[in-house]
C-alpha cells in the first residue's frame, strides 16, 4: 500500500436523523488534519460534506472539492476550500476524485453516497484500482450493504471475496488501520464468473 496523502470521503449532503453521523464527520475531519491527509470530497459546503470540510480547513488542513456545475447552486458549493475543480457531470466527478484520491472512506449519505461507494467498490472488483475503501458502520447504518453483499454471494451472483474488497469499522478511530491494512483485490472475484 502506497502512502496516503489524500482521501476522497463520500457522505450525506443531509446531516442524516442520528447526531452521531455529524460527530464521525468532524472526528474524521479532526484524524486527517492530524495526518496531514488532504481531504477531497463532493464540494458542497451542506451536510456531513460541509461538516467535514470545514473541520479539515478549521484544523489548517487541505480541501479539494470536486463537484458538478449544475450542483453548485443545489449543494451549496464551497468556494471556502483549498481547490474547487467544477467538473459537467457527476461522471466526471466521481471518475476525477477517483484520480486525484489513495484512498476512501464513506460515511452515512444517502442514494449519491451509495452510487459512489458501489461504483468505486466495482471498480476495484474490476481490477481498475486496489486501492483501499472502508466503510465507516456507524450507529449500523451501513448494515444494510453488507448484508447486500452477502445476498450477492449467497445468490451465487459474486464470489466471497467480494467481501474483501472494502473494510466495514464500527467507528471512525478504525479507519486509518484499515485503510493501511486493506487487502489487495483478489483477481477471481472478477474471473469467478467469466
Amino acid at each position: 500500500m502506497t502512502e496516503i496523502t489524500s482521501l476522497s470521503v463520500f457522505c450525506g449532503s443531509k446531516k442524516g436523523a442520528d447526531p452521531r453521523f455529524e460527530e464521525a464527520a468532524r472526528r474524521l475531519g479532526e484524524l486527517m488534519v492530524e495526518r496531514r491527509i488532504r481531504l477531497v470530497y463532493g464540494g458542497g459546503a451542506i451536510g456531513l460534506m460541509g461538516v467535514l470540510a470545514k473541520t479539515v480547513l478549521d484544523g489548517g488542513g487541505e480541501v479539494t472539492g470536486v463537484i458538478p456545475d449544475f450542483l453548485m447552486k443545489y449543494e451549496v458549493g464551497d468556494p471556502g476550500v483549498t481547490e474547487l475543480i467544477v467538473v459537467d457531470s457527476m461522471h466526471d466527478r466521481k471518475r476525477r476524485m477517483f484520480e486525484i484520491s489513495d484512498g476512501f472512506v464513506v460515511l452515512p449519505g444517502g442514494l449519491g453516497t451509495l452510487d459512489e461507494t458501489i461504483e468505486t467498490v466495482t471498480w476495484k472488483q474490476l481490477q481498475l484500482h486496489a486501492k483501499p475503501v472502508v466503510v465507516v458502520d456507524v450507529g449500523g447504518y451501513w448494515r444494510p450493504l453488507a448484508e447486500m453483499i452477502d445476498a450477492a454471494v449467497t445468490g451465487d451472483f459474486a464470489h466471497p471475496a467480494v467481501a474483501e474488497l472494502f473494510t466495514m469499522v464500527g467507528g471512525v478511530d478504525e479507519v486509518f488501520e484499515a485503510l493501511a491494512s486493506a487487502p489487495e483485490p483478489k483477481e477471481v472475484v472478477l474471473t469467478d464468473h467469466l
